[in-house]
């Protein structure tokens, strides 16, 4: 397996830097320091977004082939460093190695999708003739990048996150600044040593490891034309007000919760729902957190969701079967440790796990937790679920919307007339039938409501946030008699 290096640079204009300040990667199982990577100063990003706006015509210039030679670039160089990107998420995020590889097979999908959209980038012949005053005017419309990006990235998805705001401007031809998670910042670094071997324009990309309390510069600089962040509600919101005239996508949090309905097969959705809850400790925006099981099946379900949680390993994420690694930190671990306490001592009950050594806390599943408990209202993004029953499909449907947030849903049910219900009534921006909100697959638009965010991604969906449409309009002359 590989091991990492001593020390990544950071990229300035395409090109590698070695600041003067170093920012420690810690082995979040071992909590010892992994490498380091190198700080950008104010200087350091300064210089990236100047050279980013010399970089605007260069990158429109570039023709739909060049832009997908450089990302077919990506994919096959990624495919050759797969178990190098998988071992250095697993070190730096705490993440499985199983699912490790899984996310770097997404970052690799990803960039696939990109380059086959970047040749596909159409546009559509409008009619303009609606009435007489338009008789002689046709019309139609492109899309143009809208220029200089700045993406900020989480954590929890080190490759994926970043594959999915990178690859597309890529695609479109959009320069752009980005901004990795502090506590994960290798993979983007290495995605960064692979864009820097490609003939990308100078100052097409720049990815700068900086300290959170510098992410507002990314909002705030006029010379960006749009800001993407995935991230935490409260930084996302407060970084939109920053931003400015520009446009703005959020990718933000949630709570999401799944309907078992009575006609299911219950033991393949204790399946799903035990993946959903608690693949990489639960750190994931569309993570199961509310399991709402209708009362007829409800002790049958619980009993063998106990049975599945209990026979998770937990452990060091290096090892092949560990399903249960650590959280980002001991202090995010605490967090959701002390909110388990709080609801029982609130009337909850541990059906399984609720304990806690350091970074690492067990998958737990609660019941009879209060609607308004921090476990259950706000975002757990941990290793927690929490179940209840219901009588009434409607009244269901009526709990999984009594939320601040909305990011996606899922629902278990055989009846057609119940999905589309559910697909028509959910407030979230995905309604998922016969599985888990956690599921994903990323071509797909994918965004929320309500405190969940604005905007989508998914490839093709994240071009067209990143372009603005222009329209050319034409009039013709009337015909006049030849001139002798």
């Amino acid at each position: 397996m590989n091991a990492l290096k001593d020390r990544y640079p950071c990229y300035v204009a395409n090109a590698p830097v070695y600041a003067n300040a170093d920012l420690a990667v810690i082995d979040k199982y071992t909590g010892k320091a992994a490498t380091r990577v190198a700080l950008a100063d104010d200087a350091a990003v300064d210089t990236a977004i100047a050279r980013a706006v010399d970089a605007v015509e260069p990158m429109r210039s570039l023709a739909a082939y060049e832009r997908q030679d450089v990302l077919a670039h990506c994919v096959r160089r990624f495919n050759e460093r797969k178990e190098e990107l998988a071992y250095a998420l697993c070190v730096e995020a705490g993440k499985p190695i199983r699912d490790s590889r899984g996310e770097v097979t997404r970052l690799i999908d990803t960039f696939r999708v990109a380059a086959e959209e970047s040749v596909r980038m159409v546009g559509e012949v409008l009619p303009l003739d609606i009435s007489q005053r338009a008789r002689d005017y046709r019309g139609m419309w492109k899309r143009v990048p809208v220029g200089v990006c700045s993406f900020i990235t989480p954590f929890n998805f080190p490759l994926n996150l970043v594959a999915h705001k990178v690859a597309p401007a890529l695609a479109v031809g959009c320069p752009f600044v980005l901004k990795p998670a502090s506590a994960t910042p290798v993979g983007a670094l290495i995605i960064g040593e692979v864009l820097a071997e490609t003939r990308l324009p100078r100052g097409a990309f720049s990815i700068l490891p900086v300290r959170g309390e510098k992410a507002a510069r990314f909002a705030e600089d006029p010379r960006i034309r749009m800001l993407s962040f995935t991230g935490s509600p409260a930084v996302g919101w407060d970084l939109k007000t920053r931003a400015g005239k520009k446009k703005v996508t959020l990718e933000l949090g949630g709570n999401a919760a799944v309907i078992i309905d009575q006609d299911v097969d219950v033991r393949d959705a204790v399946e799903r729902v035990v993946f959903g809850a608690f693949y990489q400790s639960g750190q994931s925006c569309i993570g199961v957190q509310r399991v709402i099981v209708h009362a007829r099946v409800y002790d049958q379900f619980k009993q063998l969701l106990i049975e599945a949680t209990a026979a998770l390993k937990m452990g060091d994420p290096k090892l092949e079967d560990t399903f249960i690694g650590p959280m980002i930190s001991e202090g995010e671990a605490e967090r959701l440790h002390g909110w388990i306490q709080s609801a029982v001592e609130r009337g909850a009950r541990v059906l399984v796990g609720g304990t806690r050594k350091g970074a690492m806390l067990s998958a737990t599943l609660l019941e009879n937790v209060p609607k308004d408990a921090d476990v259950c209202a706000k975002e757990a993004f941990g290793p927690v679920a929490v179940l209840s029953s219901f009588e009434d499909f409607d009244a269901a449907l009526d709990e999984v919307n009594d939320s601040v947030y909305g990011l996606q849903a899922g629902v278990f049910t055989r009846d057609l007339y119940r999905a589309h219900r559910a697909w028509d009534r959910l407030d979230v921006g995905t309604v998922v039938v016969g599985d888990v909100p956690s599921w994903r697959v990323d071509h797909m638009p994918y965004g929320g409501v309500k405190e969940s965010g604005q905007g989508r991604e998914g490839v093709r969906f994240a071009m067209e946030e990143m372009t603005e449409i222009r329209l050319f309009v034409l009039r013709t002359p009337p015909a006049q008699s030849d001139q002798e």
